[in-house]
């Protein structure tokens, strides 16, 4: 990511990647009878009604600028109000990994775009929309492992929460209390045993190396 243009492009993809995630969750909570993201006008790829400063801006940036092996954010969160969905259980573990599914089924849509123009299309490989669809692929990757992780606000607590249920109350409490600070220390420390993860996902879908 030295490369301002490289850089610029990894920010604009993981932008709208991102606003993907969100809207599908406004979506999902909507098709089980929760208008609140509709009714807030968040049902919208319009990414400036998505953008977060931490999460959209500031840190890309602090990525980008440190020379980071890696690039990560997230936007403002689609709202949705739990008790008006019609399954309280299932609709919010649903409306939970909404985002995620859209994170990979995007990577698996270019994943395929790849492998037909590497076997059908001589010299794709050296072609801008190989560059691109791997940054598309990857940066997907990225955003459904990161959201997997169960550290809230990401989509992984809400997850665990939902199959749990009440035998998680203490456990809810502890990690939304440490949130930002277990968040950071694992975003800064832990991310980067994750990248074998990312990377052999990368090559299952696409059959080549990243």
């Amino acid at each position: 990511m030295q490369d301002p243009v490289t850089s610029i492009f990894y920010v604009l993809i993981l932008i709208m990647s991102v606003v993907i995630h969100e809207v599908s969750h406004g979506y999902t909570a909507l098709r089980y009878g929760d208008e609140t993201a509709k009714n807030a006008g968040r049902l919208t790829l319009n990414p400036i009604r998505h953008l977060d400063p931490i999460g959209s801006i500031l840190l890309p940036l602090i990525l980008i600028i440190s020379q980071s092996p890696f690039l990560i954010g997230w936007a403002k969160p689609v709202p949705y109000n739990p008790s008006n969905l019609r399954d309280q259980k299932w609709g919010t573990f649903t409306v939970a990994i909404a985002g995620i599914i859209a994170n990979f089924f995007i990577a698996i849509i270019f994943s395929l775009l790849i492998r037909l123009g590497l076997n059908y299309f001589p010299g794709f490989a050296a072609s801008p929309l190989f560059f691109i669809s791997k940054i598309i692929i990857v940066l997907n990757i990225v955003l459904a492992i990161f959201n997997l992780v169960p550290i809230p606000p990401l989509d992984g607590s809400k997850i665990l929460f939902s199959i749990l249920g009440d035998r998680a109350n203490n456990l809810q409490i502890f990690l939304e209390r440490y949130s930002l600070v277990l968040l950071l220390f694992f975003i800064f420390f832990l991310w980067k045993y994750f990248s074998i993860i990312i990377f052999v996902l990368f090559r299952l879908f696409t059959g080549v190396s990243f």
